[in-house]
């Protein structure tokens, strides 16, 4: 009985694999602006705001409450929801083929957020701009 499952399992596995490797070669390759869209979904914007509500610290020592860490709790890069909207606008004209005008839009983005976690981002999408 079990080496008729396993054949059954084989064939199965066989005969489905084509399909699988057809489907992944005719897989057209994504564009940079698909890869930077994606990417800054995983960013959380956030306002800045003057005072933070925490207590925490360790022996006394001086910490901020972002710098806070809890065991199991997963992380997202915070930016500035400001700065989000101006990469997101750069972004969106070079998308729409306007080159000029996203070339001068990341180098804005870079001149005023130049630690920006998307600073790099923002230099892949003009050395990109410039081909």
């Amino acid at each position: 009985m079990k080496k008729i499952f396993a054949l059954i399992f084989i064939l199965a596995c066989a005969f489905a694999s084509p399909e699988v490797f057809a489907a992944e070669n005719n897989a057209k390759p994504v564009s940079l602006w698909e890869k930077l869209r994606k990417k800054i979904e995983t960013f959380t914007p956030q306002k800045k705001i003057g005072a933070t509500n925490a207590v925490g610290g360790v022996r006394g020592a001086l910490a901020d409450a972002n710098d806070i860490y809890w065991k199991g709790e997963v992380t997202h890069e915070v930016v500035d929801a400001d700065e989000m909207a101006e990469f997101k606008k750069a972004m969106d004209l070079g998308a729409a083929g306007e080159t000029s005008q996203a070339q001068a839009a990341f180098s804005e983005f870079i001149k005023a957020h130049p630690d920006s976690p998307l600073r790099k981002d923002a230099d892949q999408a003009l050395s990109e701009l410039a081909k």
